[in-house]
């Protein structure tokens, strides 16, 4: 059963989520800077403020990322012959967890606070929210690794540019990049051995 959102709110603020899904709220797809600001605004930040982010304000950066838009089920950002194959999931301090699309939850994946695998720089751990785009190979038909792992990084970088500019847009900061411990962390977050990760993103609120 789905708590309403006042509780699911102060549950989220306690920490008191850690060993299940996570029913987010509905995204908010209304307002938001002009795209000619956002761009403007746009840029990678290193350093981050501990203060978490909202439930809401969670939900509407994970739909600006990779959430349907529209009623056939396609998403915000393009994929390769609509293979939808990059999965995001989320490192939080409660917890790590993959984002579902369909259902707008995140599902738990592992109750502990993993976020300082989500890069190899120092600041990493000081994010609020870090978020890792894997790529499921199984989901793109045929063809080569290669040619997948291809089309894979461009549609990762689609995602990436989306979060950017949601960020740019509600006053968030945000860093993408590559240096990731794969074999670290991929095996926190159960990944199969056609699941690549492809990037991380950290966002939160900008350091004073």
């Amino acid at each position: 059963m789905k708590r309403t959102l006042s509780v699911f709110v102060a549950a989220f603020i306690a920490g008191g989520l850690l060993a299940q899904a996570i029913d987010l709220p509905a995204p908010q797809k209304t307002g938001g800077m002009p795209l000619m600001e956002a761009l403007a605004k746009r840029s990678t930040a290193r350093t981050f403020d501990s203060k978490e982010l909202s439930p809401q304000q969670l939900s509407s950066l994970l739909w600006a990322a990779f959430g349907i838009n529209r009623p056939d089920g396609k998403r915000t950002a393009p994929s390769a012959m609509n293979f939808q194959e990059t999965d995001i999931y989320v490192l939080l301090k409660q917890g790590a967890y993959v984002y579902s699309a369909r259902s707008n939850k995140l599902d738990l994946v592992v109750a502990e606070d993993i976020r300082a695998l989500g890069g190899t720089q120092a600041f990493v751990k000081d994010a609020p929210v870090t978020l890792v785009f894997v790529a499921d190979l199984s989901k793109m038909g045929g063809g080569t690794n290669e040619a997948k792992k291809n089309m894979a990084n461009i549609d990762v970088g689609y995602i990436s540019q989306n979060v950017y500019l949601f960020c740019a847009s509600e006053g968030l900061v945000t860093g993408a990049r590559m240096s990731v411990d794969k074999a670290a962390l991929g095996p926190r977050l159960k990944l199969r051995p056609d699941q690549m990760i492809i990037l991380a993103q950290s966002v939160g609120y900008p350091k004073p």
